[in-house]
């Protein structure tokens, strides 16, 4: 109370801050992915003669310039998912929920910086190409961050979840099923497709969007 005025706040609730975050996460990624598939060659044993063309370094750039959002969305996302949880966590799910989860965002933040490093020095003049022991070990780093661990960290983390989900009613099971079938192709399937991290922020969106068309206000 100020001068006699109740100012009243009203905080953004938990299920819209949700759906918000995984709206926002899921937009990054598909930006970032598509960009970093269209520029760089999924094969991390491809000589680096993308690296020659200045646009394609700048647009790489670009991408791993909105990384960092993307993470502190998803963090969001993961913070305000277990709030709205609240008593109802399971413990055994929340904890591969929550590590998997973090588990991914480092993957996915060691892959960029692998990347912008490798980018840097090849534009500073440190690493020449082609055929550069450097460049191949970056190459092969930054593929084995994201095709393997950030993946296979995405499908544990729908996993557990879509089982959270389940077991609390917060989602439908039309959702929770769907984010089943997704973490299971994440598992289990070789990622020699390099669009198949598409499933996540694909699967992230699906329930954010969910969550948002299905938020009733609480009365006043």
């Amino acid at each position: 109370m100020a001068g006699g005025t109740t100012v009243t706040r009203r905080p953004l609730t938990t299920p819209r801050a949700a759906a918000v975050a995984g709206v926002v996460f899921s937009a990054l990624m598909f930006v970032d992915l598509a960009i970093v598939r269209i520029t760089i060659p999924y094969d991390p044993d491809e000589p680096g003669i993308w690296l020659m063309d200045p646009a394609r370094r700048n647009a790489v750039r670009f991408a791993l310039n909105l990384i960092p959002f993307a993470g502190i969305a998803f963090l969001w996302f993961v913070g305000v998912l277990r709030d709205r949880l609240g008593a109802l966590e399971d413990r055994f799910f929340a904890t591969v929920f929550l590590g998997s989860g973090l588990l991914f965002v480092g993957s996915l933040f060691a892959s960029a910086a692998t990347t912008s490093a490798l980018i840097a020095a090849i534009a500073a003049g440190n690493i020449h190409l082609p055929n550069s022991e450097t460049y191949y070990f970056a190459r092969r780093l930054s593929y084995t961050f994201v095709n393997v661990f950030a993946i296979k960290m995405a499908g544990v983390f729908i996993f557990s979840l879509c089982m959270m989900m389940l077991r609390t009613a917060t989602l439908p099971r039309w959702v929770a099923y769907s984010g089943f079938g997704c973490g299971l192709v994440m598992l289990v399937v070789i990622t020699s497709w390099g669009w198949i991290a598409l499933l996540f922020p694909s699967w992230t969106l699906v329930a954010s969007a969910y969550i948002l068309l299905s938020y009733r206000p609480a009365e006043a």
